[in-house]
């Protein structure tokens, strides 16, 4: 990668897959972690063997919460289905019934989203570096766009952040808002970080837009927030994921919002060192008004042949690492396997919904059929033979639940 493209970066080689991420000497590191009670580094160590397979693995992937997860998954309705849900009073669903109803509402059975569903997307942060560049035709542009919690999107902002409103990531505190976020738009789908509870889905119940929970990872040494999210979201269903808002320069003290007050956030120098990891790898394209050039040249980011023999490189790495000594495959890392009816289960929803969201076209992109897809989407699903993959826990790379769709006999 050029130099240019580093935002200050430079990198030290450790071995075939660890390198340190580096910001210049006199960087001003004045951002302070008030819990550990300690400045941000200045320097970050990634073993880039698993950030290729991580993140090529997420490619393939559901980031969605599903019926069929949760049925599939061992005690997925016991165990984990309780830790998706505030105010339970159990940590356990003894009563699935309740756990149920609790759920449906925002419970499509299969994914409603699909891997390659779209060529070209946006993920717009919330930075106030967005108001120094004109972005919002370039957003878009895009074949869809995501966005983050309250950011607001309209004619003040449009010459910055665009119009297009295509999902929408919150956490759970900002989903109680749901409604006034969502005003203006009744097609932008809204993805929960977190937890759902009585007091949202009453909400849910009376919106036209499609409502899911998120279903991802942990990414403990790499970026923080809902942004990251965000990433992982666009890069299940994205074949190019570019990222607005995202940097800041070293020395802020505050996390700036472009449409707000400063206030306390997350690492800067921490998610900027691995989103520019990402970048080197092929795996997202960063736009900032901190880059000299106007109009990005790319050419120099890894093609996706490069990027399939990287993969196939670090996988052997790592499987010689423990002794294994398997050739990468589709399904090398399911851990759990089961199988579903094509038509199996309801789409999201419950009877007590209100006539607005009962006549919307909420469950759009459930209902949607394989055969409208774009031809990249549907022939990546010929190759998986219509397995679905999802994440059990953390990041772990063979922690998969793999779900298969076949016709019952008979």
């Amino acid at each position: 990668m050029r130099a240019s493209r580093g935002l200050g970066l430079t990198a030290d080689i450790v071995d075939h897959c660890k390198l340190v991420l580096k910001f210049p000497e006199g960087t001003n590191s004045t951002w302070y972690n008030a819990q550990f009670k300690f400045f941000e580094k200045l320097k970050y160590e990634y073993d880039v063997c698993e950030t290729i397979l991580l993140w090529e693995q997420y490619r393939n992937m559901t980031t969605v919460l599903t019926r069929e997860y949760l049925d599939v998954r061992p005690d997925g309705w016991l165990d984990y289905a309780p830790k998706r849900i505030a105010q339970l009073g159990a940590k356990k669903c003894y009563n699935r019934t309740l756990c149920e109803e609790l759920l449906s509402i925002l419970l499509p059975a299969k994914p409603p989203f699909h891997p390659r569903q779209f060529a070209t997307c946006a993920v717009v942060g919330n930075s106030g570096d967005l108001l120094k560049t004109e972005f919002g035709q370039e957003i878009d542009a895009h074949d869809a766009v995501f966005r983050d919690n309250e950011a607001p999107v309209n004619k003040k902002y449009a010459k910055y952040v665009g119009l297009k409103r295509d999902f929408r990531l919150v956490v759970r505190g900002a989903a109680r808002n749901m409604a006034p976020i969502l005003k203006g738009s009744s097609d932008e789908a809204l993805i929960i970080k977190s937890l759902t509870h009585k007091e949202i889905n009453a909400v849910i119940k009376e919106l036209p837009n499609p409502v899911y929970l998120f279903q991802g990872i942990v990414l403990r040494r790499g970026a923080k927030g809902t942004g990251m999210k965000s990433v992982e979201l666009a890069l299940s269903m994205c074949d190019i994921v570019d990222i607005y808002g995202f940097t800041v320069d070293p020395g802020y003290t505050e996390w700036t919002r472009y449409f707000s007050a400063p206030r306390k956030g997350h690492n800067p120098l921490q998610g900027r060192a691995y989103y520019q990891l990402l970048e080197c790898l092929g795996i997202i394209r960063i736009h900032s008004p901190m880059r000299a050039q106007r109009v990005e040249d790319w050419s120099d980011v890894p093609s996706r042949d490069e990027i399939r023999r990287a993969h196939a490189a670090a996988f052997r790495f790592k499987r010689r690492e423990t002794g294994q000594a398997d050739e990468p495959g589709l399904f090398s890392n399911c851990k759990v396997w089961g199988t579903v009816d094509p038509d199996y289960g309801p789409v999201s929803g419950t009877s007590d919904m209100s006539e607005t969201r009962r006549n919307s076209n909420y469950s759009k992109w459930e209902l949607l059929p394989l055969e409208s897809l774009r031809s990249e989407a549907q022939e990546h699903h010929a190759q998986m033979g219509g397995v679905s993959l999802y994440k059990m826990d953390g990041n772990k790379l063979d922690d998969l639940v793999c779900v298969r769709h076949n016709r019952s006999s008979g």
